[in-house]
């Protein structure tokens, strides 16, 4: 059994994340990290990781990108695995996370869904397959508390889907402003908030006479918790690295 410590249990996907570990047979919660103390918890919950007394394998983040540093000096003084799954860090915590996977393993991804990082595999093989004579956009559509915009994962597909095109390629993510014709060099990536959606992404491949439409929808937020607690039995046996959700599928 693994012991997990899980920073932003009190959000929602801290809640998804503690009621699937409490129905596992191989993994327990051992303490949560949450500025929000007023949810009553099975486990303790600390307001910082410099606070934690409990021993664990590995660390769980769903929290927030502010608290990134104070979670890899905590993982690294105790050389314990952490498998990150916040959203909207800025290039230099992508540089933190990078330098710390060379003494420690860390999971890296923005979206935990095994659906969704099919789709971004299907994604990179259309553009490499259509090539430069098909125009990509990308929509992504979340429910209305969610404050970054783009998501990660509309991110990820349109990251995917540029490592494999010829020439260069930018990222547009508002026309209003603009009058003039579309940029052949272009990925249009458009942001949808509203109500309770849990995470739609559809990837637009137009070309001359035909339209090729990949998408994925979640149901359930369980998805991504378990994506996450099977990254992290994953981690624990992992020597120090960076690892992403394709490690895991091989």
């Amino acid at each position: 059994m693994i012991r997990i410590i899980l920073s932003g249990c009190n959000g929602k996907m801290g809640r998804v994340i503690t009621d699937c570990a409490a129905q596992s047979k191989d993994c327990r919660i051992v303490c949560g990290i949450d500025k929000n103390q007023s949810v009553q918890n099975d486990y303790p919950v600390y307001s910082n990781p410099s606070e934690i007394t409990e021993t664990a394998d590995v660390i769980i983040d769903f929290s927030h990108p502010a608290l990134l540093s104070s979670l890899l000096d905590y993982a690294l003084s105790r050389q314990v695995p952490i498998v990150l799954c916040t959203t909207g860090y800025d290039k230099d915590q992508v540089k933190q996370v990078e330098q710390a996977a060379e003494k420690i393993p860390v999971f890296y991804s923005r979206n935990m869904s095994l659906g969704v990082n099919l789709l971004i595999e299907l994604s990179r093989k259309a553009a490499q397959v259509l090539g430069k004579d098909f125009d990509i956009e990308i929509i992504e559509q979340h429910h209305n508390q969610k404050v970054d915009a783009p998501s990660g994962t509309a991110l990820m597909i349109a990251d995917e889907i540029s490592s494999v095109r010829e020439g260069a390629t930018h990222y547009m993510y508002d026309r209003h402003s603009q009058r003039k014709k579309r940029d052949p060099s272009e990925i249009g990536i458009h942001s949808v908030r509203g109500g309770t959606i849990v995470g739609e992404h559809e990837v637009i491949f137009a070309g001359q006479q035909e339209v090729i439409t990949l998408s994925h929808s979640a149901q359930s937020k369980e998805i991504f918790a378990n994506g996450a607690i099977n990254a992290a039995h994953f981690l624990v046996k992992q020597p120090a690295g960076l690892y992403q959700m394709s490690d895991l599928l091989r």
